[in-house]
C-alpha cells in the first residue's frame, strides 16, 4: 500500500498534483481492456480501474453508461483479477518491468462480498492491486475488510467530503491507506466542478491533518482546474471526464498528459 503514496507524493514533489486516472474495466470492450491500461500507465502516476456495478449509487450518468456496456459484456470482478493477474505473469515471464503506476480498484460492496473476502486479498494482491476504494462502505463497518487486506498489504482508501466534520476528518485520514479521497462536493461523479477559495480552503484543511496524500476527486475535468489546484492537493482523481473521452473514440493517454500543462499552454 505503500506505493500509492509513494508514487502520489513523487508526482506532487515534481511541481504539479498527481494524475489518477479512473477507467471501467471493459469499457468499451472486453478485448482491449489491457491494452487501454497499458496506454494509461505510461501517463498516469495510479490507476483506478472501476468494477462494473448494477447500482452505482456514487456515480454519474457517464460512469452508470460504461458500467452498463461492460456489465452487457460479462464483466466481473473474477475476471478483472484474472486478466490482471496473466497480464502481470506475462509481464513477468518476458522479463518485462511491472507498470511504475501503482493499481487500485473501485468496487461497490456487493461484488467484494460476493467474491469471499477470505480470498479476495490474495487473488488482489497476486494480480498486482495495490488498493481498494470501497464508496458504499462506511468505516464504522469496514473492520472485516480492512483487516483482510491489511494480511496482504492491500490499502483501503477512505472518503471525506466538504461537510465532513472536523473530528471525523482527523479520524478517516488517520485511518485511509494509501491516500484519503477527497470529495470535491456533494452529489454524484460526473458535474463540472467550480474551485471556488472556500473549497481550496477544505482541501487546505484535509491536507493539514491528514498523515497521508489527499487527492481531489469528483468533477475534474480540465488542466485550469489541476492547476488551480496545484499546492492544495496532492493528486486529482479523473473519472467520468476520462470515460467521455474513451466512449469518444479519442485517445485518453494523450488527453490526460495535456492534463499537466499550464492553462493556455
Amino acid at each position: 500500500m505503500s506505493l500509492i503514496s509513494k508514487a502520489v507524493r513523487a508526482a506532487a514533489d515534481r511541481g504539479s498534483p498527481a494524475l489518477i486516472a479512473y477507467i471501467t474495466a471493459g469499457f468499451p470492450t472486453k478485448a482491449g481492456f489491457l491494452k487501454q491500461l497499458d496506454a494509461i500507465s505510461a501517463v498516469a502516476d495510479v490507476i483506478e480501474v472501476g468494477v462494473p456495478f448494477s447500482d452505482p449509487m456514487a456515480d454519474g450518468t457517464t460512469i452508470q453508461r460504461s458500467s452498463r456496456v461492460a456489465l452487457e459484456q460479462g464483466v466481473s470482478l473474477r475476471w478483472i483479477l484474472e486478466q490482471l493477474a496473466s497480464q502481470k505473469n506475462a509481464a513477468s515471464s518476458a522479463g518485462k518491468p511491472e507498470s511504475a503506476a501503482p493499481l487500485l480498484l473501485m468496487s461497490y460492496l456487493n461484488p467484494l462480498l460476493s467474491y469471499g473476502l477470505e480470498k479476495l486479498p490474495t487473488d488482489a494482491a497476486r494480480a498486482g492491486v495495490s488498493g481498494f476504494i470501497v464508496p458504499d462502505l462506511p468505516y464504522e463497518e469496514c473492520a472485516d475488510l480492512r483487516s483482510a487486506l491489511n494480511d496482504r498489504d492491500v490499502a483501503l482508501v477512505q472518503f471525506v467530503t466538504p461537510v465532513t466534520p472536523l473530528e471525523r476528518m482527523q479520524m478517516l485520514c488517520k485511518a485511509s491507506q494509501g491516500f484519503i479521497y477527497a470529495v470535491t462536493m456533494t452529489g454524484t461523479t460526473g458535474k463540472n466542478v467550480a474551485t471556488p477559495q472556500e473549497t481550496l480552503d477544505y482541501f487546505d484543511q484535509v491536507r493539514k491533518v491528514s498523515p497521508v496524500p489527499v487527492c481531489a476527486g469528483f468533477g475534474i475535468r480540465s488542466r485550469e482546474q489541476v492547476w488551480k489546484l496545484t499546492g492544495h492537493v496532492d493528486g486529482v482523481i479523473v473519472g467520468s471526464a476520462l470515460v467521455e473521452v474513451i466512449e469518444r473514440g479519442e485517445d485518453p493517454a494523450a488527453w490526460l498528459a495535456a492534463l499537466r500543462g499550464a492553462p493556455g499552454g
